[in-house]
């Protein structure tokens, strides 16, 4: 399957792109890996290939789908997608927006096509301080996920943010008494985790990063040893970027089922019958088009 799925990327065109928590095998065929904001880059910077296959969430598809409106965007899985997303509904996202009409609204890049579509803005984890920082509006609307909200608070402090009630399920199982354990049996560890952890978490962390910045804290740092608080697909690509150093889950490692429904057969399956297409309403696509350009311009 592997030999042909490099063959059907070569006659269609193809260029597969990856999220960080995908399996150890979606990774290592993709053309590119990274995370929500690096995958987004990389969408709109797409100019040889006819078909992306993106293998992540439903929402990362349309973000790809966003910003490369003539390519084919293709998903192996259409059920794989986010409960995170799923928090901030399009009509309550309106009607936070007329109780507070002087604030713009950032939505996190885990957010459906159809709110990005009445947002001001998005950003990912790696840049949400940086945008909220930047815009030009003194109260913010953050939404969907309240935990990276409260990291924002806590490096914005002179806007007024509001924070969304969202949160992802795979993120919050992590829990003190499991960073507590962890400095005991690795004492010269460093424990650096994802801001979508409980603030509990974050504020028990050596440091607070997205997945791009772990990957790039791995390689900077001094420390041998990291204990990992994200999902644990990142850990592939850390032990293979990092192969003299060790890296272990914060506690049990905390597994996103969507991210891994994604299989070689299915990714096999979507580049022969070019299943599952990502189409999106012209208006929903420009509008959420306008969010999307302004993170990567306030980045």
């Amino acid at each position: 399957m592997i030999e042909e799925i490099l063959r059907l990327k070569k006659e269609k065109e193809a260029i597969i792109l990856a999220h960080n928590y995908q399996i150890p095998e979606i990774q290592d065929l993709a053309d590119f890996v990274g995370d929500s904001l690096e995958l987004a880059r990389k969408a709109s910077q797409v100019k040889d290939a006819k078909i992306i296959v993106f293998c992540g969430v439903k929402f990362m598809a349309e973000t790809a789908k966003i910003l490369s409106p003539d390519k084919k965007v293709l998903l192996p899985d259409l059920d794989a997608g986010c409960p995170l997303a799923d928090m901030a509904k399009y009509q309550d996202v309106l009607k936070m927006k007329e109780k507070y009409p002087d604030a713009w609204i950032v939505s996190y890049v885990n957010t459906n096509a159809d709110v990005k579509s009445i947002s001001d803005v998005c950003c990912t984890s790696a840049n949400a301080d940086i945008v909220v920082r930047n815009v030009p509006a003194k109260k913010i609307i953050f939404l969907p996920d309240k935990n990276l909200c409260w990291y924002v608070k806590q490096k914005v402090s002179e806007k007024e943010i509001i924070c969304w009630d969202g949160y992802c399920f795979v993120h919050r199982k992590f829990t003190v008494e499991e960073v507590k354990k962890a400095r005991e049996k690795y004492p010269n560890a460093e424990i650096i985790v994802h801001p979508e952890c409980d603030p509990e978490i974050q504020k028990l962390a050596d440091g607070i990063y997205s997945t791009s910045g772990m990957l790039k804290r791995a390689k900077e740092s001094n420390s041998k040893i990291f204990i990992i608080g994200t999902e644990e697909g990142l850990l592939h690509r850390l032990k293979k970027e990092n192969p003299e150093k060790e890296f272990y889950s914060l506690g049990s490692g905390k597994i996103c089922p969507n991210m891994k429904k994604i299989t070689i057969e299915k990714l096999y399956l979507s580049l022969k019958e070019e299943k599952y297409e990502i189409n999106l309403k012209p208006d929903i696509l420009e509008k959420a088009k306008v969010s999307l350009e302004r993170m990567l311009e306030y980045v």
